[in-house]
């Protein structure tokens, strides 16, 4: 359940279409029913219902669809560093949602001449 935009939901997408897993993107932009709110651990959503097993927190999504689907790597230590490079993508994010909600006009500049320095450890990572 989600909105219908990419938002906190493209991840968990991008996964799910890679790795050719079926899935159903449902649209809650209409209204969510009363009943159904104070059912979601925090309230908010995306959802990921797989089953009769439920969860809220996108990069907690991320991490279960791995799990199960095999894609957490070979032992413990991989599974680490998909984590590692995970929450620092999540780094990445939080300062354009930052820039894209307080400072926009201002801070574009800026906030794209760093981008270089910031994704060269990325890149490092992911070699």
């Amino acid at each position: 359940f989600y909105f219908p935009i990419r938002g906190r939901i493209e991840p968990i997408r991008l996964l799910l279409v890679d790795n050719g897993l079926p899935y159903e993107d449902v649209n809650c932009s209409d209204g969510w029913p009363d009943s159904w709110k104070p059912k979601l651990a925090f309230g908010q959503v995306p959802q990921l219902i797989d089953g009769d097993f439920e969860l809220v927190q996108s990069n907690t999504m991320l991490r279960y669809l791995g799990r199960k689907h095999d894609l957490y790597g070979a032992d413990v230590k991989e599974g680490a560093h998909i984590d590692m490079i995970n929450d620092g993508v999540e780094d990445y994010r939080l300062a354009y949602v930052k820039l894209i909600y307080q400072n926009y006009d201002a801070g574009k500049e800026e906030f794209i001449a760093g981008l270089p320095a910031k994704f060269q450890y990325l890149e490092k990572l992911l070699k």
